[in-house]
């Protein structure tokens, strides 16, 4: 026979635990780059990094 495992509830903590706004979609972004030129498309380019969790956007104006 195998192990029983015991399954327990997350406490609070648990499960706020991180950032749970930019999990759930919601990230403070700031500008790193503003007016970067794209050679290839001839675009201005923002670049975007989330404050919290450092993921990264570009857009194009």
């Amino acid at each position: 026979m195998g192990d029983i495992l015991p399954f327990k509830r997350k406490t609070a903590w648990e499960k706020h635990k991180g950032s749970s706004l930019c999990r759930d979609g919601f990230h403070k972004w700031k500008v790193v780059t503003e007016r970067k030129f794209d050679v290839k498309q001839g675009r201005l380019v923002t670049e975007y990094c989330c404050q919290r969790c450092g993921k990264t956007k570009t857009e194009l104006l």
